[in-house]
């Protein structure tokens, strides 16, 4: 059974006046203003009057600083819930958000604040030295922090002086909200313009069976999708519980003290989780939806995750070029196959999609694979200026992905691997996403990442990074025979690492550009 999502987002009625989310969710807000709706990861409670009157405060400083339509304002900050009010505040004048991750390279993230021509930057407190590294690459007009800080001007302390009388929003449907820079684990990271009209249409979709109210535990980066999960969360009259990072003994213990309804989880954290010992006595009932997505996903694991936690999970495909394109429903995950790829759900209402072959572009048959292309309102305007390769991604009307999928008969999609992370083996091609779904059915195997190394005659090898099951040590010759008897000899590993762990991205995504560098020298 599908989810019973709301009418298409893409095809909204035409407006008379538009509204952006902001003055939506701030609707909902001035309706329960006593109601705390954020808890802070040191235990502070927020109402919904308290938020919005600093949005409000905080709109007013950036607007007697010139922020407005046009301008850019850049967020290197955690979890605190003065970063939603920052990026509402923002939005609401018309600007444009840029969040910064910690975690990248000051060069990168410099680069960054540069290229979007950031007018205004807020600053964590706590982050002192990545923020002073990153200032001295790249000093934007006007810099605030989050409390008092040598950084910058306290931008608390300045909107205080504010009052906190409702001001209406000036963005267009058209205007960016933001530049969401894309993970950078294929390459330097381009800015995907995401305008205001196709997000505002989407956000109910974002807390669809995830309770009444929905009570929302953001443990990743508020800079990335559990942000928008919190803004769906409050736009629903729920409330959101803030960690300032992953770790799966805090989430357990923080589902069970606050009765957590919704989670938002990369495939490689519901794994921690299924994996931590107090899993088996954390009482797991408030939960109502799991969401996961952003990185292949084991069905094998996948189904452990439906027997553990019950018809929770909503999983689903998208990409920032293309906006949220699949969705598989708590039901469907229990006709998962026990081993083998795990399907990423069907197109969502108001989206096409269409497999083609990725060399002369044709159409394939169901069943077989090709380049994934996706037609939706939701789509990007554009990477910022970088009209070439928005050109190359998007094509009359279409968003071609650079993912390799196929449909079933159903209408299910599967996605294979990325173009680029396609191995280049003498003889054919391996790819990376279908190993590590059978890698992960192997009992020794907890988790695990394919990535390739090009060797001195400029052919591609294939390496294993492993992180063994306990009590085991998966040896290279046992799992290169697993791997030849089941997917040939061209898949076969020529290296195996066992390490720690594996290594994420600042969004929570297996870094195999890490794990390159780490290990094909060894």
């Amino acid at each position: 059974m599908r989810p019973n999502f709301p009418a298409s987002p893409v095809k909204s009625a035409p407006r008379t006046a538009f509204r952006c989310y902001v003055e939506a969710i701030a609707d909902v807000l001035s309706g329960h203003r006593s109601q705390p709706v954020i808890t802070a990861a040191d235990g502070r409670q927020v109402t919904a009057g308290e938020l919005l009157d600093t949005v409000y405060r905080f709109a007013r400083e950036l607007a007697a600083q010139g922020i407005g339509r046009g301008s850019t304002v850049s967020l290197f900050a955690g979890n605190r819930p003065e970063v939603l009010a920052a990026r509402y505040a923002a939005n609401l004048l018309g600007a444009r958000v840029v969040s910064l991750y910690q975690g990248m390279a000051p060069d990168a993230l410099a680069k960054i604040a540069r290229s979007v021509d950031t007018n205004l930057l807020v600053v964590e407190p706590d982050w002192q030295e990545a923020a002073e590294r990153l200032l001295s690459r790249a000093r934007p007009p006007q810099v605030y922090a989050f409390g008092p800080s040598p950084l910058g001007e306290d931008l608390l302390a300045r909107a205080a002086r504010h009052p906190a009388d409702p001001m209406p929003g000036a963005a267009r449907p058209e205007d960016d909200w933001c530049i969401r820079h894309t993970g950078g684990t294929t390459g330097v990271p381009k800015g995907v313009r995401m305008p205001h009209g196709p997000y505002q249409d989407m956000l109910p979709f974002g807390s669809v069976g995830a309770g009444a109210p929905p009570r929302f535990l953001a443990c990743t980066p508020l800079a990335h999708v559990a942000g928008n999960i919190a803004d769906a969360t409050l736009l629903a009259g729920g409330s959101v519980v803030l960690h300032r990072e992953f770790d799966p003994g805090d989430v357990l213990t923080t589902v069970e003290r606050e009765r957590i309804t919704h989670l938002w989880l990369l495939p490689p954290l519901i794994y921690r989780l299924l994996d931590h010992p107090a899993l088996a006595a954390t009482d797991l009932s408030s939960i109502r939806r799991i969401s996961y997505g952003g990185c292949a996903a084991s069905a094998s694991r996948l189904r452990r995750a439906h027997e553990v936690f019950g018809t929770v999970l909503y999983g689903g495909y998208g990409q920032s070029e293309a906006g949220a394109v699949t969705v598989i429903g708590p039901e469907e995950h229990q006709d998962l196959a026990q081993d083998g790829q795990a399907t990423v759900g069907r197109a969502i209402p108001g989206v096409d999609i269409a497999i083609h072959d990725a060399h002369d572009g044709r159409p394939v048959p169901t069943g077989q694979v090709g380049e994934v292309r996706v037609r939706s309102g939701q789509a990007m305007t554009g990477y910022w200026r970088r009209p070439d390769l928005t050109a190359q991604v998007l094509r009359d009307g279409w968003v071609h992905t650079g993912d390799v999928g196929y449909l079933d008969e159903g209408g299910y999609l599967y996605i294979v691997d990325r173009l680029k992370d396609m191995i280049i083996v003498v003889g054919g091609h391996v790819y990376t996403h279908e190993l590590e779904d059978l890698l992960l059915t192997h009992p020794a195997i907890a988790h695990c990442a394919v990535f390739g190394v090009r060797g001195a005659d400029a052919t591609e090898e294939v390496h294993i990074a492993v992180v063994p099951a306990a009590g085991h040590r998966p040896e290279h010759g046992t799992l290169r025979d697993f791997v030849t008897e089941r997917k040939g000899a061209l898949s076969a590993p020529a290296a195996v690492h066992i390490v720690p762990d594996i290594p994420l991205t600042p969004v929570g995504k297996p870094d195999k550009k890490r794990l390159r560098t780490m290990l094909s020298a060894h």
